[in-house]
């Protein structure tokens, strides 16, 4: 078992180190993260995205243990929220809380776990995983950078139109490089007509550059970043991400009665590490660069330990 946690974890480990090293060896600078940022948000991000919901069918998913794992992420995001305060920085940590590496760690660990049975359902979550979570927190995040600017402009700092700001926010949100591509690709996947491959090959190789990219950008920000000074920020929020969330499924599984293979599933990928997209999102806000930066570099190496520590106590 911890052979098949470490080969899922231990590229993600190697992929931030890589770009740690680029940073601190000066092949990278600083400067050119947030550049890189924005080729992934607007070019790799929605052409993954894109071509992954444009082979969703909704009538053939079996949502119930999904239900399970949404309502224990938007309990713990709201909570997150609550605890935290209403603003960007808040927004960023509760996604930071439920957003789990489902793609490039949890497609290969469930697939080594539990075989076919156990990817389908993991699929069906992926399938809608950013859609819910990402579009949920760029929702809050627009909200809080309009109800910010309002603020700002009004001088009072009270917002002159609450209901202008969430209208601006929605309009935002929908034009946003992560929901919009989520939504196109669901909404063309029901055409049936499926991608043409002279199209489908970019978008592929385009998608396959994402997690790699990201992951490479969360090392090199690792090596312009004081960890001291974060390191209990971190080690908190990875917590909450390994530890909390899988348990809150777990809970909620419960309480639905989702139980077996599905519940297992879902208990498992609320438990991998925080997702590279936090790191992204934290850049393109400018919030909490350095604590998400050392909160999934910290959260993928404590998975190792984490996950084996559950996947113990669940099979």
């Amino acid at each position: 078992m911890n052979g098949l946690v470490f080969d899922s974890l231990a590229p993600v480990v190697l992929l931030i180190a890589s770009g740690f090293l680029a940073g601190r060896w000066g092949w990278l600078a600083q400067s050119a993260v947030k550049d890189l940022t924005q080729l992934i948000f607007y070019l790799l991000s929605p052409a993954l995205l894109f071509r992954t919901m444009s082979a969703v069918h909704v009538e053939q998913l079996d949502f119930a243990p999904v239900a399970a794992y949404f309502i224990a992420a938007v309990i713990l995001f709201a909570g997150i929220l609550l605890s935290q305060g209403f603003s960007r920085r808040s927004a960023v940590l509760a996604l930071a809380g439920t957003f789990s590496n489902t793609v490039m760690i949890g497609i290969a660990l469930i697939n080594l776990l539990f075989g076919s049975q156990g990817l389908v359902t993991l699929l069906t979550l992926v399938s809608i995983h950013a859609l819910v979570l990402l579009t949920l927190a760029t929702v809050v995040l627009e909200v809080a950078v309009r109800r910010d600017a309002a603020r700002q402009s009004s001088g009072t700092g009270v917002p002159t139109s609450m209901l202008r700001i969430v209208l601006q926010s929605f309009r935002s949100s929908l034009l946003h490089p992560v929901p919009l591509p989520i939504l196109l690709g669901l909404l063309y996947a029901q055409t049936g007509w499926g991608i043409p491959a002279v199209i489908d090959k970019p978008l592929a190789l385009l998608g396959s550059a994402l997690s790699p990219m990201a992951l490479v950008l969360v090392g090199v920000s690792l090596a312009y970043t004081s960890v001291g000074s974060h390191w209990r920020g971190a080690l908190a929020l990875a917590g909450v991400k390994n530890l909390l969330h899988p348990l809150l499924v777990w809970l909620i599984c419960l309480a639905l009665g989702v139980g077996g293979l599905p519940m297992t599933v879902m208990v498992v990928t609320a438990a991998l590490p925080i997702g590279a997209n936090v790191f992204l999102f934290s850049q393109r806000y400018a919030v909490a660069q350095d604590l998400v930066t050392a909160s999934v570099a910290m959260s993928s190496m404590l998975g190792l330990l984490t996950l084996t520590a559950i996947l113990a106590v669940l099979l």
